[in-house]
């Protein structure tokens, strides 16, 4: 599948050729913790099969096991684009799935780390949505 992404200012921007059924939530305390939400959404995707315009930041985070990632986010806007190998020529990017322009079209298969998930995430079909903004009006679901 061929996709489009960027970051929040356009700064940066990216086309790839993805597999979607590799599309993961991760929800570890990390993920949780970079994301600013309950989990990450991410696609891994070969190095070779992203092409990157424009020049992202780097954090190299230390895991508990001592494996060491590079997260890139733009420097201007702060949006996070993807993960990979601190070390050498990346392999893999674990593309950020909020960046991605057909996210909608790329449902997870696998969630990890589900010890660290919010216990409250089953319950949000029950929660009432709205279409836009609290303003807005309730967004009526399907029984």
């Amino acid at each position: 599948m061929k996709i489009t992404g960027q970051c929040h200012c356009g700064a940066i921007s990216f086309k790839a050729t993805v597999d979607p059924t590799k599309v993961l939530v991760c929800h570890c305390a990390d993920c949780q913790q970079f994301s600013g939400g309950p989990f990450r959404a991410v696609l891994p995707t070969p190095a070779e099969d992203v092409v990157i315009s424009g020049t992202a930041k780097h954090y190299v985070k230390v895991a508990a096991s001592g494996n060491r990632r590079a997260q890139a986010f733009c420097a201007e806007c702060g949006t996070q684009l993807y993960a990979t190998e601190a070390e050498g020529a990346p392999k893999v990017l674990n593309l950020r799935l909020g960046c991605v322009n057909e996210r909608s079209k790329l449902k997870p298969s696998t969630q990890i780390w589900g010890e660290s998930a919010m216990p409250w995430l089953s319950e949000l079909g029950s929660v009432p949505i709205h279409c836009k903004g609290l303003a807005s009006p309730r967004m009526q679901r399907e029984p």
